[in-house]
């Protein structure tokens, strides 16, 4: 019979080697005969935390200190499991007593500084990162948590330093390699970024779904069946759905989705899905399977290639009908704000808002504010007193009609939506309606570095922290964007052109006015409305085309008011609109040649199509210029081809 040390032993040997279910097991023996035994106590604690069962891990660590008081081993594990159950404020206590107790105990400080990066607190992590390291230098895990406290902070150099010693420590390391693919991803280099965040799959808490149809690596699909599953959180999977549209373009016969059950009815009119499922039970056929974040990797997606056309999904039109009726009632430029994530999210710290910063904007003239948030941070609105208002909409918000539905027809009747890196601004960029969103110093990668737009949503716009943790400086910069759109109007000539016209229906008064009124030369402005009725032409997506013709009707408006129309006018404007079509039709027949991969003759005699095509574009609104005596005169200064 083994000693209850060489029991214990072998089951750590099983616990290491990913066997924790024997592992457990034989803890549990040895408890049977030795229940006063801290040290299987403490194991057992240990074989639950890695199985998420994280109840059972505290009470074994609660027992184990129970059997033997000042333990620092237990308390430093039960620290690492209170964080992951979010108790935060506990498990940094934790550590640090199991500090008090052995102040060279560097497993404690790693797990303290995770609590620590946890609550934000990231450069104080960084130095407790730093302390366990001096004592054990060697250490992949802590170079690895070094690592990601170093990004969020944006000290890219720094992180990509110890994430490269994490892995010279541990080649196999999942999380370094993780972190290390989702900096790259980050900063753009995705020919790097996207094979090292495949291993995402060999992290604790991540698993391949076991499918007995294969993996899809990007081979022709050829009219096969296509199952594209979510993997992370619902903002996830409301961006990556795109990518249903995106394999229907690469030859998937059929597209089945399998979505989180709160995104079954918003995404039911998602572009490109063919049906919609949610779990494994019922599955129908399909030939191949693919997670949605690894589609860009295997289509080895740039950032010309990002799939950024929205709307890619659409709400009903009967609930937006609702919606506009009942929003009639409140005047001003409306605005749908969210400001809190899900707790459970590793960063939230990091990404949510306090509430008391939208004070900036709602102290902006006109400005009207709406609730989007539910759950975890509604408290906040009590806490306001009456600081400023914010309308809210009730219990009745996304409940009878379902998950994200009102939120989706609400969205299309105001003005702007303004949130952090939550679903609240994933749904309003697949919807295409305007949208701010609130970053972090370090966002999440997929919006990049040092932009104010997103290559994934058009309609958005980002505001970035310049100081890390400093949300007052972002939203002074939002309420000043504010004010400058409400003010932008003014009482200029007949013959201003208005441009950025609403980009969704049911905009309030506000919006209309809030334009920008600038004297154009009236061939600029003949030539826009040729573009424009060519595009209603050729557009068949009702939602753009209803905003083709608002932006159409406006200029025309502009046109008849200030030009007088003549046979000459109208030989000019035909001809610029052919000239226009001509160029459409150029750059149709070069993104043909572009998938083709054709970049023979017919390419250059299509590229050197363009500058002469625009050349007589040129021309002829010069000529429009001169015909109208216009003080406003097309010029361009290019070598000569001929």
């Amino acid at each position: 019979m083994p000693t209850v040390e060489e029991a214990l032993q072998l089951g750590w040997k099983r616990h290491q080697a990913g066997d924790l279910r024997n592992a457990e097991h034989i803890y549990r023996q040895v408890i049977a005969v030795a229940a006063t035994d801290a040290n299987a106590w403490c194991f057992l604690g240990m074989a639950c935390h890695d199985q998420a069962r994280y109840d059972e891990a505290v009470a074994a660590y609660h027992m184990a200190m129970e059997i033997q008081p000042n333990f620092p081993v237990a308390l430093s594990n039960l620290g690492n499991t209170l964080k992951q159950q979010g108790k935060l404020v506990e498990a940094e206590a934790s550590c640090r007593e199991a500090l008090r107790l052995k102040p060279d105990y560097s497993t404690a400080f790693n797990n303290l500084g995770v609590a620590l990066v946890a609550q934000g607190r990231l450069v104080e992590a960084s130095e407790t990162f730093e302390r366990a390291l001096a004592l054990m230098p060697n250490d992949a895990v802590t170079h690895s948590n070094l690592s990601a406290a170093l990004v969020r902070q944006g000290k890219y150099a720094e992180a990509e330093t110890n994430s490269k010693q994490a892995l010279s420590l541990n080649p196999n390391y999942a999380e370094a390699h993780k972190n290390q693919g989702i900096v790259w991803l980050l900063l753009g280099d995705f020919e790097r970024g996207w094979p090292e965040y495949e291993w995402r799959w060999h992290c604790p808490g991540s698993k391949m779904p076991d499918y007995s149809a294969p993996l899809w690596q990007g081979e022709p699909l050829d009219g096969k069946t296509i199952l594209l599953h979510h993997e992370q959180g619902l903002g996830d999977t409301i961006q990556f759905v795109r990518y249903a549209a995106v394999l229907k373009q690469h030859g998937a016969g059929r597209v089945v989705v399998k979505t989180q059950k709160p995104l079954l009815q918003l995404l039911a009119t998602g572009d490109g899905i063919d049906e919609l499922v949610c779990g494994d039970t019922g599955l129908p056929p399909f030939d191949v399977h693919v997670p949605m974040l690894s589609v860009p990797g295997i289509l080895k997606t740039t950032f010309e290639t990002i799939p950024g056309d929205v709307p890619y999904i659409h709400p009903k039109p009967e609930l937006v009908a609702q919606w506009k009726q009942r929003l009639a009632n409140y005047d001003g430029f409306k605005i749908g704000i969210s400001w809190q994530g899900s707790p459970d999210f590793h960063a939230d710290a990091q990404r949510s808002i306090p509430l008391r910063h939208f004070a900036k904007l709602a102290a902006v003239p006109g400005i009207r504010l709406f609730n989007f948030q539910r759950g975890f941070g509604i408290e906040q609105l009590d806490a306001l007193n009456g600081a400023f208002e914010v309308v809210r909409f009730g219990d009745e918000l996304d409940n009878e009609a379902g998950p994200f539905m009102d939120t989706a027809a609400i969205m299309q009747n105001l003005d702007l939506v303004i949130a952090p890196d939550t679903s609240v601004i994933h749904l309003a960029g697949a919807l295409g309606v305007p949208a701010w969103i609130a970053l972090s110093i370090s966002p999440d990668w997929r919006w990049f570095l040092d932009r104010e737009d997103s290559p994934f949503y058009p309609t958005v716009r980002v505001f970035r922290q310049q100081k890390l943790g400093d949300w007052d400086e972002v939203f002074t910069r939002m309420g000043e964007a504010l004010q400058q759109r409400g003010s932008a109007t003014s009482d200029s000539a007949a013959n201003c052109l208005t441009t950025d016209p609403p980009t969704t229906t049911g905009r309030s008064a506000m919006t209309q006015e809030a334009t920008v009124n600038v004297e154009i030369a009236p061939g600029e402005l003949i030539d826009k409305i040729t573009i424009l009725e060519i595009k209603t032409e050729r557009i068949t997506d009702a939602a753009k085309l209803a905003n083709v013709r608002i932006e159409l009707a406006t200029l025309e408006q502009a046109r008849d008011a200030t030009l007088v129309s003549s046979p000459e006018l109208d030989d000019l404007t035909k001809q610029l609109k052919t000239s226009n079509e001509r160029l459409w039709e150029i750059e149709d027949d070069i993104r043909d040649s572009e998938r083709a991969k054709d970049f023979g003759e017919k390419f250059i005699e299509l590229a050197r199509s363009v500058y002469k095509s625009n050349d007589k574009r040129a021309a002829l609104k010069r000529d429009i210029n001169m015909l109208l005596g216009s003080h406003l005169v097309e010029e361009k200064s290019y070598s000569d081809y001929d």
